[in-house]
């Protein structure tokens, strides 16, 4: 077959299909997005991951970090400047995350809102302008589009109950006309509404492939749990919390079919699953093979310098004791 007839075929593979190949899977490193006093004390109410929280996960093979902040440390005021403090420990983390070369995820780890003087806020209202929040992504991107390794802007964690005249999608489309302003290049990642569901993302985040990119680079963000309500807490006994070995499979099926029938690129932003029973890594296995097969990278919830033993947590703290999740996550360090 000469090499015409080769590039034609890799160029109608390209335009047909959906398949990302070489996307890393990774892990969240949360901390930045704890505590309930904002913006709070550093080392106090809230922290961010440093170079000594990568060496586990590099050695582990998985190359991609999420990193959840809230808006009220790093810009303290709406319209106001960046707070350089924060801004500074953050390029830190993202300048040791690139020279172990490992990319990035912004994760506004907001909710569509944020805390000013112990007052809720949501955007979109006459308290908090989509404007203001457009306004903080563009200023991020203005200090990020020269890095490397930034994988993507993710505009907003688990965007959920706004009041009607409130839109998510024009809130979204805000932030994207903002960040194309100063930064054409780097990728925008996009949640779902209703806690990025990926079980009911085309009832509830199906608007979204309309948005507009003049970049064409948008990449969309479910999340995915297995228990019975989706939570991540896992509350209950495997059987009542109704698993099944395929069950991450299925609840993961509406949005990744979604994304292959708008031949849109997608990420899993959360999963994870309760230590203690076997079966749940049996439903965790699964689940991974089906998003590498289908090209969607995904990030573990989570691991970070402040964890426990919490239910999902996979903390890296307790000098080589793994957890039996972090056996699974190695069979899949990217996409194929």
């Amino acid at each position: 077959m000469n090499k015409m007839k080769l590039s034609l075929i890799s160029v109608l593979i390209a335009l047909s299909g959906v398949m990302f190949a070489g996307e890393p899977f990774g892990v969240n490193l949360a901390c930045g997005d704890f505590g309930s006093v904002f913006p709070g004390e550093y080392n106090k109410h809230y922290t961010y991951p440093t170079d000594t929280d990568l060496i586990y996960w590099q050695q582990k093979g998985l190359m991609l970090v999420r990193l959840p902040f809230r808006w009220e440390r790093l810009q303290h005021n709406p319209n106001g400047p960046l707070c350089q403090d924060d801004l500074s420990k953050v390029k830190d983390f993202v300048r040791a995350a690139e020279r172990r070369g490992m990319k990035v995820l912004f994760d506004m780890h907001n909710y569509c809102r944020r805390i000013d003087d112990g007052r809720e806020k949501i955007i979109g209202t006459s308290d908090l302008s989509y404007e203001s929040y457009g306004q903080f992504w563009r200023m991020m991107a203005q200090e990020f589009s020269d890095f490397g390794n930034i994988y993507g802007y993710g505009l907003m964690n688990e965007p959920h109950d706004l009041p009607a005249s409130v839109s998510w999608h024009k809130m979204a489309q805000v932030a994207i006309d903002s960040i194309r302003s100063v930064d054409t290049k780097t990728p925008i990642v996009v949640g779902g509404y209703h806690w990025s569901s990926a079980r009911r993302w085309v009832q509830m985040s199906d608007n979204l492939k309309t948005l507009n990119d003049p970049s064409e680079n948008l990449i969309f963000e479910a999340h995915c749990y297995f228990d019975f309500d989706g939570s991540g807490t896992y509350k209950f006994t495997y059987e009542q919390e109704e698993g099944t070995p395929k069950r991450g499979v299925e609840l993961v099926r509406p949005f990744v079919e979604w994304l292959n029938k708008n031949k849109l690129r997608g990420i899993i932003g959360e999963y994870g699953i309760p230590e203690g029973d076997e079966r749940w890594e049996k439903t965790l296995d699964n689940f991974l093979a089906y998003l590498q097969k289908n090209g969607v990278p995904a990030l573990y919830w989570a691991s970070g310098p402040w964890w426990t033993d919490a239910v999902m947590t996979i903390p890296t703290y307790r000098g080589g004791k793994e957890k039996p999740q972090v056996k699974i996550m190695q069979k899949y360090k990217e996409t194929k």
